[in-house]
């Protein structure tokens, strides 16, 4: 065995890094490692897809905190190595290399992997996913060469890229295989919406989008093949088709989960002095009717973080954050507080035509989420509705003369 740490967190991202800071903030004094799958310091995800890959802020800037910080607060940075296989007998993990670390306490936030395409030419160069900074760094490598691209899913990653990449001069074609973009996580207004938006600045959004593979020559990628024998032109393909969670050591151990590993209210997996945070952690929540379900947000990195270091130094307190979210494209701030999945019906408040309005969703007559484009006001004081569950008369809600904050109770 290499070394034995007091807490070893696997997963050097927003929930690993959240923990390591939140245990030093909490006076914690014993020795903590982060193991990480790559070889930078923890920095944060979201701007890969936007500011980052645009050349708007470099490396740098997106670091979550200096080298110097993890230094000063002796957190040992154990990066560039995956953890394969959990002992949880003799609370061991070894990584893959053989190398074998001891822990007393584990904190799983190892995310997620992107998932990747599974048809003819899934393997040419070219093709990309958007997850890590080597992925963006290939990406941004290639674009001097590249006329053309294709961008296969219309979530939130996809959108943001596409957006990237036609200031920088790109023909971008955006495949989507259902009848509108955002479908997972958003309702039709905000999809129709950011339709209009990337059609307006020359995206090509293709809905019902059946692909057939991709073409290639030399080893490259030149286009992707559509089912009715058509083919575009790419010599860039970035594939946004979601994740697939970092589980399978864990599951492997004995841990109870399938689509991620479950964890209760304190964020403790069914194996003992082993915790799960961010991504990969299957949890009940109340903003989704107590559904268990993943949530892919920093939000929920860093608050289930913080539940589990004081479930760890025993001052438990129950993970109930509020969820949220946000989203840049084009000149456009999309800010999201609440679960809309489940939702039954739908108010319009502004006027979408003006590029700033929000979407309120209902469920049962009581708010459960908001977007929020380019409408700050909106996303700070609606975030109490959803967390009352506040019933308001529909006309009232769609009247953006009137603050939400001084909407009551129906």
């Amino acid at each position: 065995m290499s070394e034995t740490y007091d807490i070893v967190i696997v997963g050097g991202g927003h929930g690993g890094a959240q923990a390591a800071i939140a245990l030093r903030q909490e006076k914690f004094e014993g020795s903590i490692a982060i193991i990480g799958d790559e070889p930078e310091l923890p920095y944060e995800r979201p701007p890969l897809s936007k500011e980052y890959l645009s050349g708007e802020k470099s490396f740098d800037r997106i670091l979550i905190r200096p080298e110097s910080f993890w230094q000063e607060r002796g957190i040992s940075m154990l990066l560039g190595q995956r953890v394969v296989s959990v002992d949880p007998s003799a609370h061991q993990v070894t990584l893959k290399g053989g190398t074998v670390v001891g822990y007393g306490k584990l904190i799983w936030a190892a995310g997620g992997d992107p998932r990747t395409l599974n048809c003819a030419g899934h393997d040419l160069s070219g093709v990309h996913t958007v997850r890590t900074r080597a992925h963006a760094d290939a990406m941004m490598g290639e674009l001097d060469s590249v006329t053309d691209v294709v961008v296969i899913g219309g979530g939130y990653i996809g959108l943001e890229a596409a957006a990237v990449l036609r200031k920088f001069g790109k023909t971008v074609t955006v495949l989507e295989a259902q009848d509108r973009v955002l479908a997972r996580v958003a309702g039709e207004p905000l999809s129709r919406f950011y339709e209009a938006e990337h059609r307006a600045h020359g995206v090509d959004i293709r809905l019902n989008a059946a692909m057939e593979s991709l073409e290639g020559a030399d080893g490259k990628v030149t286009g992707v093949k559509m089912r009715d024998g058509s083919i575009i032109p790419a010599q860039m393909v970035i594939v946004g088709i979601g994740v697939i969670p970092s589980v399978e050591p864990l599951l492997t151990a004995g841990a109870t989960g399938a689509n991620g590993v479950a964890v209760d209210g304190q964020c403790r997996t069914s194996l003992a002095d082993i915790y799960a945070i961010g991504d990969c952690a299957l949890h009940s929540n109340a903003y989704a009717d107590g559904a268990d379900i993943r949530l892919e947000s920093v939000q929920n990195a860093n608050d289930q973080a913080k539940v589990a270091v004081k479930s760890i130094l025993g001052t438990a307190s129950d993970y109930d954050a509020v969820p949220w979210f946000w989203s840049n494209q084009y000149d456009l701030r999309l800010q999201t507080v609440g679960l809309s999945a489940g939702h039954d019906a739908v108010v319009v408040r502004g006027d979408p035509a003006a590029r700033s309005f929000s979407v309120i969703y209902l469920r049962n007559g009581g708010v459960i989420a908001l977007d929020c484009v380019n409408m700050v006001k909106d996303y700070v004081q609606g975030k109490a509705l959803v967390v009352d569950r506040r019933v308001i008369d529909p006309a009232v809600l769609a009247d953006a003369s009137v603050p939400l904050k001084e909407m009551q109770a129906a």
